[in-house]
C-alpha cells in the first residue's frame, strides 16, 4: 500500500470515529432533555405547587441550568479531546483511554449533579406531590421496561 492510500485510509477511520463520537453523546444525551420535558411539565402543570414551591422550584432550575451547561461544554470539550486522541493514535491506544476515562468522567458528574437537582426539587414538594414526582422519575429512568 502507497503512502497517498495509506494517508486516505487514516483520514477516513479518523473522520468515522469523529462521527461516531458525535453520535454517541448526542444520543447519550437526548433522552435526558425528554425526560427534563416531562417532568417541567410535571411540576409545573399537574403537581399544584403553590407558589412558595414555584419559587424555590425556579431558583433551583436556574441554578441548575447553569451548571448544566457549564458540563455540557464540557462534555463537548471532553468528545473534541477524544477525536483528537484517535486521529493521532489510529487505534485503541493510551491517550485514546485517558480521553474515555475523562468522557465517562464529566458524564458521571452529569448524572450526579442531575440527580442532585431532583432531590432538591423532590424536597420542595408536600408528600401527595413527591410520590407522583417519584412515579414520573421512574417512568423517565425506566423507558423501556414499562
Amino acid at each position: 500500500m502507497n503512502w497517498t492510500t495509506r494517508l486516505i485510509l487514516i483520514a477516513l477511520v479518523a473522520f468515522a470515529a469523529a462521527l461516531g463520537g458525535t453520535y454517541a453523546g448526542r444520543v447519550l444525551f437526548a433522552p435526558e432533555r425528554q425526560s427534563e420535558t416531562e417532568l417541567h411539565a410535571l411540576l409545573h402543570s399537574e403537581l399544584e405547587l403553590d407558589a412558595a414551591q414555584e419559587a424555590k422550584i425556579e431558583a433551583i432550575e436556574q441554578r441548575f441550568a447553569t451548571r448544566r451547561k457549564a458540563l455540557e461544554l464540557e462534555m463537548r470539550a471532553a468528545n473534541a479531546h477524544l477525536a483528537e486522541a484517535m486521529e493521532l493514535e489510529h487505534g485503541y491506544g493510551p491517550q485514546v483511554t485517558t480521553a474515555i476515562d475523562h468522557t465517562h468522567k464529566v458524564m458521571g458528574e452529569m448524572q450526579k449533579e442531575t440527580l442532585e437537582h431532583l432531590f432538591a426539587m423532590r424536597a420542595v414538594l408536600r408528600p401527595d406531590q413527591a410520590a407522583k414526582f417519584d412515579r414520573s422519575v421512574t417512568r423517565a429512568l425506566t423507558p423501556e421496561v414499562r
